[in-house]
């Protein structure tokens, strides 16, 4: 078994394993557990009571966060015409067509982070699905990536726009900002998504829905958040 480092060891004897935090002493003692030499990303994971395998089971979106991720994402936008030009104006990095595909199978491109297209591109982009699929960055309705409100999108996107999405183990892995952030920020993007994910809950889904909840900072332990209380003060519907 590797041995952890020495701040990491200090990082751990902070956080009692046996206990379940509210969300803001979560997020304070996340950034007591950041010992290293940059800003660390604060990340989420969520373990879901559903079963991906079944289509009525999934659960993928995208919400805009209030203070942004912290990270600036670039953006690949599939159009033509005005929506190109709009792309363009929007903030887009790179915008254009045909090229990109033979730029990205050819060459092995994949400088950028969120691909967005006009739904008459999709043919085009359909080209690169065996290449953007496995990375996660397959434009999709659903996350609002496929769409003509192009400077919309962009918009989002560059403003701190997250896409989350239930992997085959049931679990959904999502940055909440940076620990330079504070507390308030990082307690108001976490209520945000949670918010979003709780109101996502398939019909189908049976049982409890919010299994574990997680935080921790790049280099730092894991910090549980107690679900319930989440499903009390976030959510619609009580389990």
């Amino acid at each position: 078994m590797k041995k952890r480092g020495k701040k990491y060891q200090e990082s751990i004897e902070l956080v009692d394993k046996t206990n379940l935090y509210a969300p803001r002493e979560a997020m304070e003692l996340v950034q007591k557990t950041a010992k290293a030499n940059f800003d660390e990303t604060v990340e989420l994971s969520i373990r879901l009571g559903v079963d991906p395998r079944h289509a009525d089971q999934q659960v993928r979106g995208a919400v805009v966060l209030p203070h942004g991720t912290g990270k600036t994402r670039k953006v690949l936008v599939f159009a033509k015409g005005e929506k190109a030009q709009e792309a363009e104006e929007a903030g887009a990095d790179f915008v254009g067509a045909e090229e990109f595909v033979g730029k990205i199978q050819n060459e092995g491109w994949i400088d950028f982070d969120v691909v967005v297209a006009t739904p008459d591109m999709m043919g085009v982009v359909g080209k690169l699905g065996r290449v953007l699929g496995p990375k996660g960055l397959m434009p999709n309705p659903k996350s609002g990536t496929v769409t003509f409100e192009i400077e919309k999108a962009v918009k989002e996107i560059k403003a701190g726009k997250v896409e989350y999405r239930v992997d085959k183990s049931s679990i959904i892995n999502v940055p909440i900002g940076k620990v330079s952030f504070g507390t308030d920020k990082l307690v108001e993007n976490f209520s945000t998504i949670m918010e979003e994910i709780i109101k996502a809950k398939p019909a189908a889904a049976k049982g409890k829905y919010l299994r574990n909840v997680v935080i921790a900072s790049t280099m730092g332990p894991g910090i549980k958040i107690n679900p319930q209380q989440l499903v009390d003060k976030l959510g619609p519907n009580k389990e």
